[in-house]
C-alpha cells in the first residue's frame, strides 16, 4: 500500500524528514520483526526505548519509522535521506491510528466482544466464541489461549500473553473477516487499555466479570487498576456486567449510559439474569436461568459456581448481540470451554492430572473449593510465583494453599529478568510453617511438573495452577518452548511412576483432554 504520511489525517504529525510517501507492506513494532517496506513505530516500554533499535530497523528494511524524539529523528533523516521519518507525541497511540486505517478499520466489519476483569476473561471469551458459532455467527477469540477462528486454533506471533499490540489486533480481525468469521470476543487487560492497545475501536457489547487485586506491579494502586479497568465501557455501546461484584459492578452499572444486562448468583441480589438451584454432577451443572420474568432449566457442560456466572456474562452478550434466548439454550449444552481450565487428563494408577492456570488468590480458592469435589486420595498441587507479576501477590498464594493440600510444590513462572530463587523465596514467606515436609520449592516449572507427578499416588488428584501460556516461558525477555502436556506424557510415557517398590511398564500414553471444565480463569496482561 502506498502511503502519503502527510495525508494520513487520522494521524497528526509533529514533523517529517525524508520521503513524503512510502510502499509499505508490513507494520512493526519489534525491530527483530522488521521487514522489507515496513513501519517501524519506536515506543517507549517499561523496560526498553524503541528509539534505540531504529538504525537495527531500518537495517532490517523499515522504510519508515515513527517516534517522538525530534533531535534523533532528524539526526537518523541526514544518515538515512531514502526513509521516512515521522515525529508525533504519542508512538503507541500513532500506531493504534495507523494500523486501523491501514488494514481497512478490520474491527468494523465484525462484532466485537471485550471481557475485562480480574477472573474470568479467558473462560467468558470461549463461551463467548462458542456460543456464537453454535447459534450461526461464526466467531473467533483472542486471548489468553492464542488466536482462534470459529473453527480451529490459528498461528500468531503472541506480542503479549492477553492482549495483542493494536497493530497485532487489527491484523488478526482482518484474518477473521477474510476466514468468514463475524464477530470476535477477546480479553482486554487493564494494562492493553492503559497502553493504548485498543484505541480507536467500539465495542459491540464489554463484559465485567469481576475485580480483585492484580498487576499492582504495572498500576501501582487498586485505583489506578480498577480506573483502567472501567475504561473498556467508554468504548462499547452495549454491557454485561457483574452484580455480584462489590468492587466495580454497582458503580459500572449506574456510570453506564447504553444498554446493559445484570448478571448474579445472589438471591438477594436484583439482575436481569438470575442463575439459581445449582445442581453439580460429573456431566456438568444444571441450574435455573431467570431472565424477563421466565425461568429456565439449563444443563450445561461446566463446573463450579463461577463457572455459572461465567455462562452467565457469555448468555447476556449473545442477548444484547440480537439473538433470542431460546435460541441460546437450545445450544448451551454444546459449548465449549477454553484450554487449560479444569483440564482433566487421566494418568496411571487411578491419578488425575488436572491442570488449571489459576493465578490469583481469589481464582485458586474457587479452584480449590471445586478439585475437592471429585473423589481421591490425596491431593497434591502446584503454585508458582510469577516474575512478570506483583510480587507482593506471591506470598498470598501460599497462604491459599497451606493446610489444603496433603503436597505442595512452589515454582516458578515466567521468571522474566529475575533470579528464580528470588521468586520462589517470596511466595514461602507466605506459608506460617515453610519447613514443612509437605512444602518442596523448585526454580523451574518443568521441574515443578515433575516433581508434583513424582509425588502422586494410587487415586490422587495432581492440580498444577498458575500461569503457564501461549507454549512458553519468558526468561530474560526470551520465550522458551514449555508445554506442561508434553512433560506429562512423557514422564507417564516412560515408567517413572513407581508405586509400593513395583515399577509399571513404559507405555505410550495417549494424552488428551478427557473433560475441558473450567476454574476461575485466569487473566494475564
Amino acid at each position: 500500500m502506498l502511503i502519503q504520511f502527510d495525508s494520513v489525517n487520522e494521524v497528526p504529525i509533529n514533523h517529517l524528514f525524508g520521503p513524503l510517501s512510502q510502499r509499505i507492506l508490513h507494520l512493526a513494532y519489534d525491530s527483530r520483526q522488521v521487514k522489507k517496506s515496513s513501519v517501524f513505530f519506536s515506543m517507549k516500554g517499561e523496560s526498553a526505548d524503541g528509539h534505540q533499535y531504529i538504525e537495527e530497523a531500518i537495517l532490517n528494511g523499515a522504510a519508515a519509522v515513527y517516534g517522538s524524539s525530534y533531535l534523533h529523528l532528524k539526526s537518523l533523516s541526514a544518515k538515512y535521506p531514502e526513509c521516512t521519518f515521522i515525529v508525533v507525541d504519542h508512538v503507541r497511540e500513532t500506531m493504534a491510528k495507523f494500523a486501523k486505517r491501514y488494514f481497512q478499520a478490520a474491527d468494523e466489519k465484525l462484532k466485537t466482544v471485550g471481557i475485562t476483569g480480574t477472573n474470568g476473561k479467558t473462560t467468558v471469551a470461549a463461551y463467548v466464541r462458542s456460543l456464537l458459532t453454535l447459534l450461526g455467527m461464526p466467531a473467533g477469540s483472542i486471548g489468553t489461549t492464542g488466536f482462534w477462528s470459529s473453527t480451529e486454533k490459528l498461528s500468531s506471533q503472541k506480542s503479549t500473553p492477553t492482549t495483542p499490540e493494536s497493530a497485532d489486533l487489527q491484523y488478526m480481525f482482518q484474518e477473521l473477516y477474510h476466514l468468514g468469521d463475524e464477530a470476535v470476543a477477546m480479553e482486554v487487560s487493564s494494562i492493553a487499555l492503559d497502553q493504548h492497545r485498543v484505541d480507536q475501536m467500539v465495542f459491540d457489547v464489554a463484559i465485567h466479570t469481576n475485580l480483585s487485586e492484580e498487576h499492582l506491579e504495572y498500576h501501582k494502586t487498586f485505583a489506578r487498576y480498577k480506573e483502567c479497568k472501567m475504561r473498556l465501557f467508554k468504548q462499547a455501546i452495549h454491557a454485561v456486567i457483574n452484580a455480584d461484584d462489590e468492587e466495580m459492578g454497582k458503580e459500572l452499572s449506574d456510570s453506564f449510559s447504553g444498554k446493559q444486562l445484570t448478571y448474579s448468583l445472589s438471591d438477594d441480589k436484583a439482575a436481569d439474569l438470575k442463575g439459581s438451584k445449582l445442581i453439580f454432577s460429573k456431566d456438568g451443572t444444571a441450574f435455573d436461568l431467570t431472565y424477563g420474568g421466565l425461568t429456565y432449566a439449563i444443563k450445561a457442560p461446566i463446573y463450579g459456581d463461577y463457572n455459572v456466572s461465567n455462562v452467565l456474562a457469555a448468555v447476556g452478550a449473545c442477548l444484547l448481540l440480537g439473538f433470542e434466548m431460546e435460541q441460546i439454550i437450545g445450544v448451551l449444552p454444546k459449548m465449549e470451554s477454553p484450554e487449560g481450565r479444569f483440564q482433566i487428563i487421566n494418568g496411571m494408577d487411578g491419578q488425575k492430572v488436572i491442570l488449571d492456570y489459576a493465578h490469583t488468590p481469589v481464582a485458586l480458592t474457587r479452584l480449590l473449593q471445586e478439585v475437592k469435589k471429585l473423589p481421591h486420595n490425596r491431593l497434591i498441587v502446584m503454585i508458582a510465583g510469577i516474575g512478570i507479576r506483583d510480587f507482593a501477590k506471591m506470598p498470598k498464594m501460599a497462604k491459599v494453599i497451606e493446610h489444603k493440600a496433603d503436597e505442595i510444590v512452589v515454582t516458578v513462572d515466567h521468571p522474566g529478568h529475575h533470579d528464580p530463587q528470588a521468586i520462589v523465596d517470596q511466595v514461602m514467606k507466605g506459608f506460617r510453617y515453610p519447613e514443612a515436609a509437605g512444602i518442596h520449592p523448585t526454580l523451574t516449572r518443568k521441574e515443578g511438573v515433575l516433581k508434583s507427578l513424582s509425588l502422586g499416588q494410587s487415586n490422587d488428584i495432581i492440580l498444577l495452577t498458575s500461569g503457564c501460556i501461549n507454549g512458553a516461558q519468558m526468561v530474560k525477555g526470551k520465550a522458551v518452548p514449555h508445554s506442561d502436556e508434553a512433560i506429562i506424557e512423557e514422564y507417564y510415557s516412560s515408567g517413572r511412576l513407581y508405586r509400593k517398590g513395583k515399577r509399571f511398564p513404559a507405555k505410550k500414553i495417549l494424552l488428551k483432554r478427557v473433560k475441558t471444565l473450567t476454574s476461575a480463569g485466569r487473566n494475564n496482561r
